[in-house]
């Protein structure tokens, strides 16, 4: 897809996650431009709460291009944070939504103020209301995975130092008898 994963020497477990939090963020990418179809289509740009729906997929959207932009860059990287928090941000925004729509969309229909016909709304509203789920579940896997990768970095990080300290990190376990010589607490062997 034009996007670099990995060194190419990487662990294989490493690249795969890369490969699926990609995969990811590029349906979550799909999934938020759909919704902004479906809720630009109720015509509800006049309203309020209807530009704010409209900003909730923007942001969406640009959460998941900053997500393939670290991904493609290699873990580790400094905006981490700020990914995770607005990424969980929003999640619930997504699910709330979701909730409010299917509880009762011809309500929030009106709350809308909607020009479209209300039996057309509805049903364009649940369908909305329908990307919004899947936005949000695919926001809990992008998150995973994010944590993932920055695990994985800071593994890799921690072997390529060179110094005896890292324990066995890269791949997770103790290698042999002088890693556990070295280790601060008493193990018996």
């Amino acid at each position: 897809m034009g996007l670099s994963i990995g060194s190419g020497d990487g662990d294989g477990e490493s690249t795969r996650t890369h490969k699926v939090f990609l995969l990811t963020n590029y349906l979550l990418l799909g999934a938020a431009s759909s919704c902004i179809f479906l809720t630009l289509s109720l015509r509800l740009i006049p309203s309020l709460i209807g530009s704010l729906l409209v900003l909730l997929h923007i942001i969406t959207i640009a959460g998941a291009v900053s997500g393939c932009a670290a991904a493609s860059r290699g873990g580790g990287s400094k905006f981490y944070g700020a990914h995770m928090v607005a990424t969980v941000l929003t999640a619930i925004f997504q699910g709330s939504v979701s909730v409010l729509i299917f509880t009762g969309p011809s309500d929030f229909l009106g709350h809308l103020k909607s020009y479209v016909r209300l039996e057309d709304g509805v049903v364009i509203l649940k369908l909305a209301g329908g990307l919004c789920v899947v936005i949000f579940c695919l926001e809990w896997v992008v998150l995973t995975l994010a944590f993932f990768l920055n695990y994985y970095a800071y593994v890799e990080k921690r072997g390529n130092n060179g110094n005896n300290n890292s324990y066995g990190m890269k791949s997770g376990r103790v290698q042999d008898e002088d890693d556990l010589k070295t280790l601060p607490w008493p193990v018996q062997v």
